[in-house]
């Protein structure tokens, strides 16, 4: 029992700071962001709920088996760069959203495509089924970092 409630906490981890961010930009989402300019290939908006919370689930799991390893360097280093990657992932919605700092939020997203990168190199180290779960992750903020970019570019 307390191995399933360590894995409920550490999906909760990340899904309470998706959806804190989440909560706190939503006003930008409807008001600000839908008068932007957009490339062709921009989702539909309900689709970025869905996205987030499976990426933020896959997380939590990923986090938690890296929590099961055995104690070491490696797994300081990756626990660390796991919470790096977590705060810049939720100042990212804060930059882009709230304060409307579409370039910033660029420069910051490239900081998280860089985060996950070395997470996913740090968590190969450990347990390699805990860096794969982090691919679809990398993906996403890929897309996501192209279509910053493009909004930056059209407005």
């Amino acid at each position: 029992m307390n191995k399933i409630f360590k894995l409920i906490l550490c999906i909760i981890l990340p899904l309470s700071i998706g959806s804190i961010s989440g909560i706190a930009t939503a006003s930008g989402i409807e008001n600000w962001y839908v008068t932007l300019n957009k490339p062709v290939f921009n989702p539909p908006n309900y689709l970025f709920g869905p996205v987030w919370t499976i990426l933020y689930i896959l997380m939590g799991v990923s986090f938690y088996l890296i929590l099961q390893s055995e104690n070491s360097i490696l797994k300081r280093r990756a626990i660390i760069i796991f919470f790096i990657q977590l705060f810049l992932n939720f100042c990212w919605s804060f930059l882009f959203f709230k304060f409307k700092l579409v370039e910033v939020a660029f420069i910051e997203i490239i900081f998280i495509w860089v985060s996950i990168i070395i997470m996913i190199f740090s968590f190969y180290k450990i347990d390699k089924t805990a860096s794969y779960l982090q691919i679809p992750y990398l993906l996403w903020v890929s897309f996501a970092s192209v279509l910053n970019g493009s909004i930056w570019i059209l407005n």
